[in-house]
């Protein structure tokens, strides 16, 4: 039985405890300095950039070739990458358009939108539960449900409607479309 697989010396043991150390301070730091928004509810590109974080931190602390600068580099590169895109996504409508799924209208005065519930793959159980879980008992007094970009469910009720203009977009993108009752057009 060769012992290499239960003892090796120190070196890797050192190695591993010092990328383990500076890696994750350098993430944290990282992390910290980016802001809140990196932290937040996550839309795909925000997991996209935490899965690769994660994987990218995983290897580098038990990776014997692998030096303090280049995990360094490697877990600086992919924050800057997601900072970069970020600003890029906030400054130009096409970024947005490619990085971002847009919140979808899944409820709408009262008619259910099945072409988006399917497409989602989403049932009128998960309207129903996004309905309970903002403290409404049924659907009455619900004017919208709404799909967000993070994958949760957003519920307007009718007395927080207002004049509707952060559901325009969405209301406007389903006029005219075949299969979606309910969706007002315009006067």
């Amino acid at each position: 039985m060769d012992l290499s697989y239960f003892w090796t010396g120190w070196a890797p043991i050192w190695h591993t405890l010092l990328i383990g150390i500076v890696g994750y301070l350098t993430l944290v730091i990282l992390l910290r300095g980016t802001g809140p928004r990196t932290m937040a509810k996550m839309t795909p590109l925000d997991f996209v950039i935490a899965v690769s974080l994660g994987s990218v931190f995983g290897r580098v602390v038990t990776a014997e070739k692998v030096s303090l600068a280049q995990a360094v580099v490697a877990l600086v590169l992919l924050v800057v990458v997601q900072w970069v895109l970020a600003i890029a996504r906030a400054r130009w409508r096409f970024m947005r358009r490619l990085l971002d799924s847009p919140p979808v209208l899944l409820y709408y005065a009262g008619q259910l939108q099945h072409r988006a519930l399917r497409k989602h793959r989403l049932t009128e159980v998960d309207v129903h539960t996004a309905a309970r879980q903002s403290g409404h008992g049924s659907l009455a007094g619900v004017q919208a449900v709404v799909l967000h970009q993070d994958g949760s469910l957003g519920v307007i009720g009718e007395d927080s409607m207002g004049d509707g203009s952060s559901l325009l977009p969405f209301i406007e993108r389903h006029r005219g479309e075949e299969g979606h009752p309910g969706i007002p057009h315009g006067d």
